[in-house]
């Protein structure tokens, strides 16, 4: 599991799991997310968003998937189909911006084709490879820079997405819909972004 930079470089990442536990609760357990769920860590102030300086200040914040609990600091999309269009074209955004980490991810395995196929040694030792190529991957982008054609297998997935976590606390959920309003008003919206509620 790992959080990224919009350069494409891993920032925090959590290895060694079993596969068969959920994100959700890798991430709970991880030392990042409990940090982030007791509110431990240090994030910058919270300011208005790009172009929206007469606006509310935001916390900054992760973006994840629907496997993820809604938070102050985590955005996640509604759930379910039965969405308005603000709320479609949110998701749709932040499945845009969700592409970053499967890119990165994307760029590791193509760079070290060592993740092309089982790797067949010890667990610790596929951990210690692991933490080493995704180490190597952050000082080869920033000594080579970006690519384009690094980011051109990314394909950007369905935005169609599946039941997730509930209940999150009112806070966290009156930052999503500020988002939500952001992302929608004309000024910050995308060109090609109402096609998709169409």
């Amino acid at each position: 599991m790992g959080i990224c930079d919009s350069n494409y470089c891993f920032r925090v990442i959590d290895i060694g799991s079993y596969g068969k536990e959920s994100d959700c609760n890798i991430f709970k357990q991880s030392s990042f997310g409990k940090k982030l769920y007791s509110g431990r860590v240090n994030f910058p102030c919270e300011k208005p968003l790009p172009g929206d300086e007469q606006g509310v200040p935001q916390p900054f914040v992760l973006v994840e998937d629907e496997a993820f609990a809604l938070s102050k600091h985590l955005l996640r999309p509604f759930p379910g189909r039965n969405l308005n269009d603000e709320r479609r074209i949110f998701n749709y955004r932040l499945s845009r911006a969700r592409q970053h980490i499967e890119c990165t991810f994307g760029i590791l395995s193509n760079k070290w084709r060592v993740f092309h196929s089982n790797i067949l040694v010890e667990p610790d030792f596929a951990i210690s490879i692991t933490k080493a190529t995704c180490v190597l991957h952050n000082f080869v982008r920033r000594r080579d820079g970006i690519h384009i054609e690094d980011t051109l297998n990314c394909m950007l997935g369905d935005v169609n997405e599946k039941k997730g976590v509930g209940n999150a606390p009112s806070e966290a959920k009156n930052v999503r819909e500020y988002f939500v309003k952001y992302v929608n008003k004309p000024e910050f919206s995308l060109s090609w972004q109402n096609k998709v509620v169409e």
